[in-house]
């Protein structure tokens, strides 16, 4: 017989039992990562990130898994809910708290509800949903979201009765591109010369970039890494970034082996860094960060080094993060990203499907148009 229960701490699963089930294709499920957050004060209570993950066991053993937040706002999610929220205080309804299953800080596709392989998915999918319906009633909070599930998740979760959400992001595929050459062979004539310019451009500024394994990166390196992390942040929104010097010093230690950084040298003086992490065919580009603008160095370091290592490594895709178009004319493909809701609320509820309903059809249209700004020779 099945048992779910709701844990206050990752450190409730001994990291083996929990890798088990999680596997080990997609990092930012790993026990290491999670740990990570909670123990350097990143998911907590105080900063409105409450571990509360979904366990299942049957005979004492785990067998399911569903990373799970209480939240007290709506920060460090990238699927926006705050007119949502606003909504609910127009109308004299508290929004928060809420259920949240997702990575935190990190908009990443990739597994959610995780499941032994002889469970039967679908049924526990409509039970897990009414786990989390009445843990939110208990809690007093107002809904329960899933954000960036894989397709095949999403439609899992819609099956059970949860709204669907789509959104954009921009990523790369591996087309069998022996080198980057090969890969910019696909560009018409203008965009390959363009892209071209911008690595040329970056040279001639006396740039030089490497790439290190999480193994090979120095201390010293690490400090500099972080840096340029606080830096990025205090430029977009005047702090120093939802993640501490202590997170990244335990994923150093702990996930050397799925950690990639890119530095970015004027003479010997390290002047931008990049951190990626890679999963067993993805990578994924996570923080970026320099002590001074150069010309498309943040193209170089954040999307071009990515994708030469990818083709070095045989990689499927990279997901370079959330946002910006600008990635589409450097052969990033626009695809479609899902999150699920439910709304304790059914004036709300229905409301919200009513929006969500406008909104996938401008969505579809939009990637439609992009898909055509794509630097690819017709036909490809």
């Amino acid at each position: 017989m099945l048992e779910l229960q709701f844990i206050d701490s990752i450190h409730r699963v001994a990291a083996d039992e929990w890798n088990a089930v999680a596997g080990d294709d997609y990092p930012f499920l790993q026990h290491t990562f999670l740990a990570a957050l909670e123990d350097s004060g990143a998911t907590t209570a105080e900063t409105g990130w409450l571990p509360q993950h979904l366990v299942i066991r049957e005979g004492g053993v785990l067998c399911g898994l569903l990373p799970l937040y209480i939240k007290s706002h709506s920060y460090g999610e990238y699927v926006f809910d705050w007119a949502w929220a606003d909504a609910y205080r127009r109308h004299g309804l508290e929004y928060y708290p809420k259920l949240l299953s997702a990575i935190p800080f990190t908009p990443a596709i990739g597994p959610r509800l995780c499941l032994r392989d002889d469970l039967e998915a679908d049924a526990l999918y409509s039970v897990v949903v009414e786990q989390l319906q009445r843990r939110a009633e208990q809690l007093g909070a107002s809904s329960a979201h899933v954000l960036f599930p894989d397709v095949n998740d999403a439609e899992r979760w819609q099956r059970a009765g949860l709204l669907q959400r789509v959104g954009p992001q921009y990523h790369w595929f591996n087309r069998g591109y022996q080198s980057f050459d090969d890969f910019l062979a696909t560009f018409s004539s203008r965009k390959r010369k363009n892209l071209r310019k911008e690595r040329r451009t970056v040279a001639d500024q006396g740039l030089r970039l490497e790439r290190l394994s999480g193994s090979d990166v120095s201390e010293s390196q690490w400090r500099f890494f972080f840096h340029c992390y606080q830096m990025t942040y205090a430029k977009r929104s005047g702090h120093g970034g939802y993640l501490s010097e202590a997170f990244f010093q335990a994923i150093a230690r702990s996930m050397a082996d799925r950690l990639l950084l890119v530095l970015a040298y004027e003479g010997d003086v390290p002047v931008a860094a990049a951190l990626n992490f890679q999963g067993a065919d993805t990578l994924f580009g996570r923080y970026w960060g320099c002590i001074r603008e150069y010309d498309f160095l943040h193209f170089e370091a954040c999307y071009y080094q990515g994708i030469e290592h990818c083709i070095e490594q045989g990689l499927s895709k990279f997901d370079p993060g959330a946002q910006g178009e600008h990635k589409i004319q450097r052969g990033f493909e626009p695809i479609t990203t899902y999150s699920q809701h439910w709304l304790a609320d059914a004036s709300f509820s229905d409301a919200v499907a009513r929006f969500l309903h406008t909104e996938q059809r401008h969505i579809a249209e939009y990637l439609q148009e992009a898909a055509q700004a794509l630097p690819f020779k017709q036909g490809e």
